[in-house]
């Protein structure tokens, strides 16, 4: 039966609920407002009419099987997946969810070591082994890239029990591996295949975009309808291909997921995904247009580096995704961290976030040419307020780890607080990184080494926000040890 994408049902309950004048004698105990007055005026009466608790009329996300469901097969055939669960917990969740579905205790993941903490998060959490694909860098750029297919192939051949491999599609930077390949490798080998799509979205709907999980043959795809979809933050996509077992996924979403499900996040995800279906092709069309525009007018301001498609290697590159507007800032002599700060506290802009030596401005459904227009200007401005000479500064955002022991052996391990800078050759215990982009400096029971300990210091002093380590400031960080 073909399903119309015209129909937005968790949207179409909702609306039939507030016509029923229902007296609230559950939760939540705001009752549609009238207990917060302060909440209802600063979010507005709709919203708060529309805050409302799991019911009959209007299903259950634990178990769906009326309207959530509807918008559930609904969302699977718009974006050519055999199932989609609706996420509530940001696309952290979705991804946590698919690596416990694959993987359990002792089980091996091939993956690339520059994912996002809730990848190795979700180690931590189960205990499945690490088996890390080191990613290319980038010299000129110092960013990591997509994974080799001769280092994916060389991973399967020594560990041929892995029982899934994760990619990365794209990166933050908007790099894309050869996905179709792993996944016709992966399947060879009896390996399922988890795509950490949460800046891919779009793929979905785009022409002479990177191609999608789904089409790729991937059999979990996590999507985050938040970040480029136009959903409401904190809410996502887990896609599943034909032959993974829904049940058991279900249950295994269960096993965190929240069971006061927000229906402000779902009705979000059921429009976003009904206003995509729609209109989706159109609106990426016009997101690629406004990146390549504002790509080429920072690139003729000169010393900055908005790079695209030209970094394609048909290897470690094997495409890129030309929505993303990531920007190289070295040449002008700052970090990227320096220049986010510039442009948010002189300018009010807000990018997405900026690096040691990279900003990226996020373009999506939303987003207009005049806004554009005044990066691109305030950009300009900065190279000329504020270049000055390379010396001195660090070009590489990714450090090859030395992995000691699996992630939760380290975390949960016997362990000791010891200065930053006296940590040297020990194991840590914790999580150091940047946020964002949120790709682990160390990991549990990875090796700290002088080279780290020195990107750490350079980070802070250049005012990157660091987190992760028990030691808000990281001047001190847990290592294994009594």
């Amino acid at each position: 039966m073909k399903l119309d994408q015209n129909r937005a049902p968790i949207k179409d309950a909702l609306d039939e609920f507030r016509t029923r004048r229902v007296v609230p004698f559950d939760v939540p105990g705001h009752k549609r407002g009238r207990g917060n007055p302060e909440l209802t005026e600063f979010l507005g009466q709709p919203c708060m009419n529309l805050d409302v608790n799991s019911m009959k009329p209007l299903d259950n996300l634990c178990n769906p099987v009326s309207v959530i469901a509807e918008a559930e097969e609904l969302a699977a055939a718009a974006f050519g997946a055999g199932h989609c669960f609706f996420m509530l917990g940001g696309t952290t969740s979705s991804v946590q969810a698919m690596v416990f579905a694959a993987t359990k205790k002792g089980d091996k993941l091939i993956l690339p070591r520059n994912v996002h903490r809730s990848v190795i998060n979700a180690l931590v959490l189960n205990g499945a082994v690490p088996v890390y694909v080191n990613p290319k860098v980038n010299q000129t750029l110092g960013i990591s890239l997509g994974m080799s297919l001769e280092d994916v192939k060389a991973a399967i051949a020594a560990n041929p029990d892995a029982k899934a491999i994760l990619v990365n599609n794209p990166t933050y930077y908007g790099v894309c591996s050869d996905l179709k390949s792993i996944c016709k490798i992966a399947h060879e080998n009896h390996m399922l295949v988890l795509a950490d799509e949460a800046h891919g979205t779009h793929f979905y709907f785009g022409d002479n975009l990177p191609i999608s999980a789904m089409r790729a043959g991937a059999d979990f795809a996590a999507v985050s309808m938040h970040k480029s979809g136009g959903s409401l933050t904190q809410s996502s996509f887990l896609l599943t291909g034909e032959n993974v077992n829904v049940g058991y996924t279900r249950q295994v979403i269960n096993l965190t997921q929240t069971t006061s499900a927000s229906y402000l996040l779902m009705a979000s995800l059921d429009i976003s995904r009904k206003n995509l279906a729609l209109g989706g092709r159109k609106i990426f069309a016009k997101v690629s247009e406004l990146a390549e525009y504002a790509r080429s007018e920072i690139n003729a301001i000169g010393d900055y580096y908005a790079f695209s498609s030209e970094i394609k290697n048909n290897d470690s590159v094997f495409d890129f995704d030309i929505t993303k507007l990531s920007v190289n800032t070295l040449e002008i002599g700052l970090a990227g961290i320096e220049v986010y700060d510039l442009l948010r506290d002189d300018y009010d802009i807000q990018v997405e976030f900026g690096d040691i030596g990279n900003i990226l401005a996020y373009i999506s459904v939303g987003d207009r040419e005049p806004d554009l227009e005044r990066l691109v200007g305030a950009l300009s401005e900065i190279r000329r307020r504020f270049k000055r000479g390379r010396a001195g500064m660090l070009t590489r955002e990714y450090i090859s780890p030395i992995v000691e022991m699996p992630p939760q052996a380290a975390f949960y391990a016997p362990k000791k607080s010891l200065p930053l800078r006296h940590a040297d050759g020990k194991v840590s215990a914790e999580f150091v990184m940047c946020y964002p982009p949120g790709i682990p400096i160390l990991a549990p029971g990875e090796r700290i080494t002088a080279e780290i300990i020195d990107y750490i210091a350079y980070a802070k002093d250049k005012g990157c926000f660091m987190m992760g380590a028990e030691d808000e400031r990281v001047e001190r960080v847990n290592v294994v040890g009594e």
